[in-house]
Order: structure tokens, then sequence, then C-alpha cells
């Protein structure tokens, strides 16, 4: 059979006609006899036909189609945030289609419009990039349902949250109770809103001893920590608080690299607890967010959107923990 396999010769081999093929594939053949809807569904597994999905489009008034934008796909907690989006939109149906929007503006608006052309039926909004100009010029006027998520400003929608404050505080308390004192957080110069609310849980917990923990500005890549271990070691602090893991991650290798031993001289805790954490010398202390989960209630809240759109906003704040493990000990007073 030449060409590409059409609804026809399903028809054709089945003996029945196009309607019934139709019907029967898109979950609406309950009136036909099930060895009617038998003999359709050996001829599309015979033939290998694959429904046309505009045609489907055109019968649902529905692409089934959710819009994933992200800033940095490299970063391996947006790897576990997708893989929880594709567990749940798995399960409701919906098929994600994942976009990287570098912190970039003008490239999230420019998605967000194709997004919005491609008649996706909503959109997850991981990114601080995304402006109110964007929401309430594209999005809202073709009612477009979205989820916001922990970097955005913005309040207008369904939000997913984490508490990052008490993050922030839960990192400190655990240096403090190894006694040290002279530490330094790792952060970028333009910090989203979740990172200043690490930053300040942290730094409120030192204010209450007395102590103001030194700032190490840095990008929050593996690459930028390893390049900050200088900076780091020359501060002469007992500890370091790197905003993320992959930060960390580096921090440590440059450290060591320098001749400096982790924990032995110096304590490093990170954040988000992404998977490569546990498998590193020292296995890395760090305060544990859902990832996976946040991703999960993305979609959920999302389809739940699609299908009550009139529905009062929602947020969800979601909890961290600390993860003791290696990289961080007691600063004894010979440190």
């Amino acid at each position: 059979m030449a060409g590409k396999v059409t609804i026809r010769d399903v028809a054709a081999i089945a003996g029945v006609s196009v309607t019934t093929v139709s019907q029967i594939l898109n979950g609406k053949g309950e009136r036909f006899t099930p060895e009617t809807q038998e003999r359709v569904k050996q001829a599309q597994q015979n033939l290998g036909y694959v429904p046309n999905y505009n045609a489907r489009n055109l019968v649902s008034q529905s692409t089934r189609t959710i819009g994933v934008l992200v800033p940095d796909l490299s970063n391996a907690f947006f790897t576990s945030f997708i893989r929880g989006i594709q567990t749940r939109a798995k399960v409701d149906q919906f098929v994600p289609l994942i976009l990287e929007t570098n912190r970039n503006e003008e490239l999230e608006r420019d998605y967000v419009q194709e997004l919005v052309q491609r008649t996706a039926n909503g959109i997850i909004i991981s990114s601080a990039a995304i402006t109110s100009d964007t929401i309430d010029n594209l999005l809202k006027p073709n009612h477009i349902p979205y989820i916001l998520f922990d970097q955005n400003t913005l309040t207008s929608g369904d939000r997913v949250d984490i508490n990052e404050h008490e993050g922030g505080r839960l990192a400190a308390q655990h240096l403090i109770e190894l006694g040290h004192r002279q530490v330094a957080i790792m952060m970028p110069k333009q910090a989203t809103l979740n990172i200043q609310a690490r930053y300040t849980g942290f730094c409120a917990e030192f204010q209450k001893i007395g102590e103001l923990p030194k700032t190490v500005l840095s990008d929050m890549t593996p690459q930028a920590g390893y390049s900050a271990a200088d900076t780091v070691r020359k501060l002469g602090v007992s500890a370091v608080f790197a905003i993320n893991d992959e930060m960390a991650i580096g921090l440590m290798k440059g450290l060591k690299d320098a001749k400096v031993s982790v924990p032995e001289q110096v304590s490093v805790i990170g954040y988000d607890d992404v998977e490569m954490g546990a498998y590193v010398t020292p296995m890395l202390t760090t305060i544990h967010q859902p990832i996976y989960e946040m991703g999960v209630e993305a979609a959920k809240l999302l389809v739940d959107r699609i299908h009550q759109p009139d529905a009062p906003y929602e947020s969800l704040m979601l909890p961290v923990s600390l993860v003791v493990r290696q990289s961080t000990r007691r600063r004894e007073i010979s440190d």
C-alpha cells in the first residue's frame, strides 16, 4: 500500500464505513457490536493507522496539549519537575509541550503566542520572565488557563509555591546548631522571588544570634559554583549555603581542587535535593523540596482549571525539609 495509511484504508479492510471507523476510534462506538469494534481496531493495528491529529481536534475542539515554559532544561531541578508534569498529564490524557525560555522575556512571549495559535489547552509557566502584559494581552483574551510557579511575582492566577522562607531558615538553623557563625550565602545577582525568600529566611536566623552572612554573587550553575571557590576560600568562612544544589556541587569541586576539604574545613549545604546530590563525594547536605510532586500538582491544577474555568483561583504551598548527608559537620574550636 503506497503513501500514508488513511481512515479509508481501515474502513475498507474492516468492511465498514469511514464514519463507523471514526466513531469507534474516537471512543464513541458503543452502538456497534463488539465484533465490529474489534474488527476496526484490528484493522487499525494491522495497518499501523494513526488518526489525523488536526481532524480529531476539529471534532473534539481540543488539542489536549499543555505548554510548559521552563527557564533552563540543563538544570536537574526542571528534569524532575517535568517528569512530574508528564506523569500527571498522561493520567489526564494530555500531552505536554516543553519549551525552554532561557529567562528571555521576548522569547517567552513568542512561545506563549505560538501556544495560543496552536490552541494549547493551557500553559504551566515555570519562569520569572513572564510579564503581566503577556498574561493580560495573550492568555486572558484567548481564555487560555495558566499556572504560575514560585519564581514569578505575578499574583493573578493559580499557583504552586514552596515555603522558600522556611527552607532558608532550616539551612541556617542546621549550620547554627553545628556551631558555624562565620558563613556565606551564594546566590545570583538578579534573584527571583523564590531565591529572595530563601535568602531572607537564612539571614533572619543568623541575625537572631547577631551574625550577618557574607554574600557571594554567582550564577546558579555548577560552573559558576566552581569558579566561586576561590572567593569563598578567601572569605575565611567555615560554612556556605549555596542557593541551589548545582551551585553547591560545583563549589565542592572547586574547593577540592583548591585543597580545601569539605566538610573538614568548610561545610557546604545546598537547596533542591536533586538526584545527583546523593552521588557526589561528599554526599550533599541540602534542603529538600518536592520537585516531582510540584510538577504533578501543577499539571493537576491546570487540568482542573481547563475543566472548570470559572472556579476560584487556587494556590498550593508545598513543604520543605532538611536532608543531612556528609557535606556539613560540627565546627570544632580548633577548626
